[in-house]
């Protein structure tokens, strides 16, 4: 029986001689050997008896070679398994093949134990490194997402939990944050990932009109309610029938319609315009604002009554300044989006270009530079967007876009260097700080520190 600290070795080769011979010199301690006699065995063994910490694999067996075994494994989920290949010396060449098809190393025959051991132990060492560089990785660039919203900051981290709780409820959720933040986008994810979502989601932007045009989109009329009113309509509230209603920009609204909103929040119920029956309707709302309500409160203009029945869970989105961690994400979804509408190839961002956007402060949030990405794969003539791509307003005073040389794609690698050298730069150098924001252990970031030479 194996214990938990010993390695598992899977051998495939077809001479039984030499296959007990190597058993015999290899277990122990360190290693569990496990047999199989040629190739054509290695995927149905794995799948039956579980994965291997390294593979021993002769080149010359009478069903499946060894190259032919390194090209089935590429085509399965086995791919990181360390494969050491082991050939006669005077078939070097093969081995050669073996590793630019992906093994990791080989051993000539007649195998030196000693040098077997070593290999043996550089690629299981390589293997560990590997696992702990991808689940760095895997943790510093984990994202969070929430319907069609992505971010990978602890604020967005924070929200995302929020909505998850709230969605399926039938709560009112008053969603504020500023201009081109994706408030829509909330009100849209709560509905879709609600029970009502098979049913209508209804969206009223209440600064669009004017409060006559208000009330009938949002209650309906009768016919003859007023000039031009031929025929009776349903409002808003009817039309999202066992739906949401998404009440956009709600501090806009007259104190005359507030009420009237207040009402159907208590009662459930609403009368249309010109008529004298009254209609019950559920509908679960949701509203919007970007402008202070609590000091509109103060002044008068909105009805601390209705605020308190529409907060009943309020979520505030931040502004895109305050979660810059998510731009290369943001940045990269909207070139992907708007090169395939726009049928370019464009590969990626300058560096220069990504440390652009992640200074500059966003004014506009999400919508600002949704619309610059757009903007700059219209005009792009190559596979990089420059910053000759961009508005004036987000480059320096000193920068001169007609003298920048041209630069290679932005890596994954370039992103995440960039960004954490931009979050160390905000924090003034503060690493724990930083570590924070960017939602990882004060140790992964010290490790990527050391890893990017940043100082």
């Amino acid at each position: 029986m194996s214990n938990s600290s010993q390695k598992r070795i899977l051998l495939v080769d077809d001479d039984d001689a030499h296959r007990t011979m190597l058993k015999a010199n290899l277990s122990g301690s360190h290693f569990e050997i496990l047999e199989i006699e040629d190739g054509d065995q290695v995927i149905s063994y794995l799948d039956n008896e579980g994965s291997v910490d390294l593979i021993l694999l002769d080149m010359k067996m009478a069903r499946m070679d060894g190259l032919a075994t390194l090209s089935a494994l590429r085509e399965t989920a086995y791919t990181a398994i360390p494969i050491i290949v082991l050939t006669a010396f005077s078939s070097v060449d093969t081995a050669v093949k073996a590793m630019r098809a992906g093994a990791y190393d080989y051993v000539a025959k007649p195998i030196d134990l000693d040098e077997l051991k070593l290999v043996i132990e550089k690629a299981l060492g390589f293997q560990a490194l590997q696992q702990e560089n991808s689940r760095l990785k895997k943790h510093l660039g984990k994202s969070f997402s929430f319907g069609n919203m992505i971010g990978r900051s602890p604020a967005m981290e924070e929200l995302f939990a929020t909505l998850e709780l709230v969605a399926p409820s039938d709560a009112t959720v008053l969603i504020t944050g500023e201009s081109g933040t994706g408030k829509e986008l909330v009100a849209n994810a709560l509905h879709q990932k609600s029970s009502r979502k098979d049913f209508p989601f209804i969206k009223v932007n209440c600064a669009a009109l004017n409060e006559n045009l208000l009330e009938s989109e949002l209650f309906g009329h009768e016919a003859g309610a007023f000039t031009g009113a031929v025929a009776r309509r349903k409002g808003r509230f009817e039309q999202a029938s066992q739906g949401t209603l998404f009440l956009d920009e709600i501090g806009d609204m007259s104190l005359q319609t507030q009420a009237k909103i207040l009402r159907v929040l208590q009662e459930g119920e609403l009368d249309r315009l010109g008529g004298s029956e009254t209609i019950k309707v559920n509908v679960r709302l949701l509203a919007a604002t970007h402008r202070d309500l609590q000091q509109m409160i103060t002044e008068g203009s909105f009805r601390q009554d209705l605020f308190f029945r529409l907060s009943v869970v309020p979520v505030e989105l931040p502004p895109l300044r305050e979660r810059s961690t998510d731009i290369p994400e943001l940045a990269k979804l909207f070139l992907e989006r708007y090169a395939l509408k726009n049928r370019k190839d464009i590969k990626g961002f300058t560096p220069e270009t990504l440390r652009i956007f992640m200074q500059y402060p966003w004014p506009g949030n999400i919508r600002e530079l949704e619309n610059t990405v757009e903007r700059a794969v219209i005009l792009c003539p190559g596979e990089l967007i420059s910053i000759r791509e961009l508005p004036p307003q987000l480059l320096p005073a000193d920068l001169d876009p007609a003298t920048t040389p041209v630069q290679t794609p932005v890596t994954l690698r370039d992103m995440e260097r960039e960004m954490i050298r931009s979050t160390l730069a905000q924090h003034n150098g503060n690493r724990s700080k930083t570590a924070k924001v960017l939602g990882v252990a004060r140790q992964t970031l010290l490790n990527k520190l050391k890893e990017y030479d940043i100082l």
